[in-house]
């Protein structure tokens, strides 16, 4: 059973982006699998793949519908270490994820399974009840919306920690000239807090209001707050707490050229509590 859960979460979390929500998913699935006949069933694994996918796929229909937030960002999973012994090898990193919520759900879930885990069309219309033919046009739409991002996976290198190391340091100085020298020209912020609290700003572009966001942020929430760099699905993120209450989660997305492009910043406490 477990390994049945480590095999099927990342099918769920990356199209749901949401831990709990993916667990959910994937008992439902277990609970009708287990009270079936399933001596017809030739491929186990097959099966209940294609169960998860489509439950997932329907949840986040209804998610979105009921959805009120302009920003909702992916529920943050650790991805170097962590007791919770979930695969996270074929987990999306952090960006693809937000960018994945500018797709439809078909277009998203055909998009993951060919670029996430290498399914070909034939496989994809299968589980997906669609034809070869559409699973190709929605993969081909699906890209034109991203502008062809990669999707890999790539670890966060030694470079990107010591940039973001610089960041505290100049954030904590409020040295507000080096700070624009981190940010690249496309900088954006999102916040997400969530049903429960209020963001400061939940979407922040260009750099000079960025600057003004972020120092504003540290110097009147952040400044007495202790402050632990880890890697966030694959990309370095900020976490700061107050005593061993988790208050904010920073995931930062550089550039090519080592510059800072986009910070996901989650407030929202139901998100925080699996970290």
């Amino acid at each position: 059973m477990k390994l049945l859960n480590k095999i099927l979460f990342p099918y769920a979390y990356n199209i749901l982006g949401n831990i709990d929500d993916s667990k959910d998913i994937i008992q439902e699935v277990l609970i009708r699998y287990n009270e079936k006949d399933v001596r017809s069933i030739s491929n186990q694994n097959a099966y209940l793949i294609k169960a998860v996918i489509n439950g997932a796929i329907n949840l986040k229909k209804k998610k979105d519908r009921e959805r009120q937030q302009k920003v909702t960002l992916p529920q943050p999973i650790i991805t170097n270490h962590g007791e919770n012994k979930i695969e996270l090898d074929e987990i999306l990193n952090y960006s693809m994820l937000v960018l994945l919520d500018t797709l439809n759900i078909k277009e998203r879930a055909v998009f993951i399974l060919r670029e996430a885990f290498d399914y070909d069309h034939n496989e994809i219309a299968e589980i997906l009840s669609i034809t070869v033919d559409n699973s190709r046009q929605l993969l081909t739409r699906a890209k034109k919306k991203l502008k062809f991002r990669k999707s890999e996976i790539t670890t966060s290198s030694a470079e990107d920690r010591k940039y973001l190391e610089k960041y505290v340091e100049t954030i904590r100085k409020g040295d507000v000239k080096t700070l624009e020298q981190l940010l690249s020209d496309e900088i954006k912020v999102l916040a997400d807090a969530g049903s429960r609290l209020q963001a400061v700003a939940e979407l922040t572009f260009g750099i000079a209001n960025t600057v003004k966001l972020m120092t504003y942020i540290f110097e009147c929430y952040q400044r007495d707050l202790e402050i632990k760099i880890e890697e966030i699905n694959h990309q370095y993120a900020l976490l700061f707490y107050r005593g061993t209450i988790l208050i904010n989660c920073q995931v930062f997305e550089l550039n090519p050229y080592g510059k800072i492009a986009a910070i996901f910043s989650v407030v929202d406490p139901d998100k925080l509590m699996k970290i």
